[in-house]
């Protein structure tokens, strides 16, 4: 398998070069698009260097902060493009692990369309998390557990690995989801096209160097969203039956 790695980067001048060395020794043959939202810390200029010296490094720079979700379909886009048969969300951070990358690839030959690195199945962990953090993820994938239908124990969560034809087979013009709920929207989506989505447990450690994105707005846009396609998917399901029994 080509896969890609999509790492976006604001302000991240400090962990990039940690969290991508260890993608490179946990994972050689993996190729990494550094995609930065032109930090003004000068990330985009240390992301130049590093590419400098490794073929498998790749760098797209981007005209400001556009949020999480604009950065990864632009990663996306990047990497269908060149052909890619697995393309990577991972946080530039460190709180997804770079030596666990190989657990989720392994799903994709057993037939996984998504496979997610969780935190809250069996064996999965999160390290230095606050209490707060802790209800924000279980009660945000909980809520969209309940609304949109889903068995998925995280739901929210941003180590996750997909294959191309998942991804291609994706209108991304009709994605709008910047921050938090970016996850959630593609979650939904490829479960809804009747995917394969599997779980795999993994230990998300909280960052120790650099500043959270994290903002209350985010979480907000999240839950009005995942509120919105709930209502809409039942109201189609709700349509389909009653012309269903119209047509009897």
């Amino acid at each position: 398998m080509r896969v890609l790695t999509i790492i976006p980067t604001y302000n991240e001048r400090e962990s990039l070069p940690i969290t991508v060395n260890r993608l490179r020794a946990a994972a050689a043959d993996v190729h990494v698009l550094i995609a930065d939202d032109n930090s003004p810390d000068g990330t985009g200029q240390l992301a130049d260097e590093m590419a400098a010296q490794d073929s498998n490094i790749h760098v797209m720079h981007r005209k400001g902060k556009e949020g999480l979700g604009a950065a990864y379909i632009a990663g996306f886009r990047w990497g269908l493009d060149r052909d890619y048969d697995v393309l990577v969300e991972m946080d530039a951070d460190g709180s997804h692990q770079p030596e666990q990358l190989p657990r989720l690839l392994a799903e994709i030959p057993r037939g996984a369309d998504l496979v997610i690195g969780s935190r809250w199945v069996k064996g999965g962990s999160v390290v230095n998390w606050p209490l707060h953090r802790k209800f924000i993820s279980l009660g945000g994938s909980q809520f969209s557990r309940i609304m949109l239908g889903l068995k998925l124990r995280d739901i929210t969560a941003g180590y996750r690995a997909y294959t191309a034809d998942t991804l291609r087979s994706m209108d991304f013009n009709e994605i709008d989801s910047v921050g938090y709920g970016f996850q959630v929207d593609m979650t939904f989506r490829v479960a809804r096209m009747g995917r394969r989505i599997v779980e795999v447990p993994i230990t998300f450690v909280e960052r120790e160097l650099g500043v959270s994105k994290m903002s209350g707005n985010i979480v907000t846009e999240a839950m009005v969203n995942v509120v919105r396609w709930g209502l809409s998917a039942r109201a189609e399901t709700l349509s389909a039956k009653i012309k269903s029994k119209l047509g009897k």
